[in-house]
């Protein structure tokens, strides 16, 4: 089994949509592969899929690139890079759900100044988004990893971005469709099961495209202005 690093924190008919497209996706990534397989959500709501077949560990190996895992016993190792979703912030910084509560610090966040409230709105970055991380240990704290770092600084250096949780790809899309603004994007980002990235055309107003499709969507969402 592999525990991937990311939720499925939706109920009744959402949740049924968001395992379906799960399903979809494993399709696409193992359907060449010799295996069997099956979708389970744990009671922390990360999404675990179980595989069996011949090509089963080339098939763990796929999940484990493609979503970033979740130590199935808990255990992080310090220097380690992991997956983990970004559960809460306050004054101290941010937290991330690997399995376990991860503390990183305001200072190893290395996104810029300010409080992490406002870096989170400065990178829209929704709750539930994963997030690698290096882990630490009691000398040294767990910091955001430099790749990490690197994928939200180039956020910043596009045309713009709104950030959502809470809805699948397709029901990202479908919306900015129904709201008449297919034209005003270049594709919706996958960034998590539940997490999408509307990336805007150039000359799309980033708040504007926000207001437009807010009314649409149960969810949070985030702007990246460039």
């Amino acid at each position: 089994m592999v525990v991937l690093a990311t939720k499925c924190y939706v109920e009744g008919d959402a949740r049924s949509r968001a395992l379906d497209g799960m399903g979809s996706m494993l399709d696409d990534d193992l359907g060449e592969l010799s295996v069997e397989w099956t979708v389970g959500v744990r009671d922390d709501d990360f999404v675990s899929v179980t595989v069996e077949g011949e090509d089963a560990t080339v098939a763990r190996n796929l999940l484990r690139e493609r979503w970033g895992e979740i130590p199935t016993d808990g255990r992080l190792t310090a220097g380690e890079t992991y997956t983990g979703t970004l559960e809460s912030w306050d004054d101290e910084g941010f937290v991330l759900d690997a399995g376990t509560r991860v503390r990183v610090p305001t200072s190893e966040l290395g996104l810029g100044p300010g409080s992490p409230s406002q870096i989170r709105d400065r990178f829209g970055l929704v709750q539930h988004l994963p997030l690698r991380f290096v882990a630490g240990d009691a000398d040294e704290p767990a910091r955001l990893a430099d790749a990490e770092r690197d994928r939200l600084y180039e956020w910043s250096r596009g045309a713009g971005r709104v950030n959502v949780n809470s809805a699948t790809r397709g029901e990202v899309r479908a919306t900015v469709n129904r709201a008449g603004h297919a034209g005003d994007i270049v594709t919706v980002e996958r960034l998590g099961l539940l997490e999408q990235s509307i990336v805007c055309a150039e000359g799309t107003d980033p708040p504007g495209l926000l207001a437009s499709i807010g009314g649409y969507l149960p969810a949070e969402l985030k702007c990246v202005i460039p």
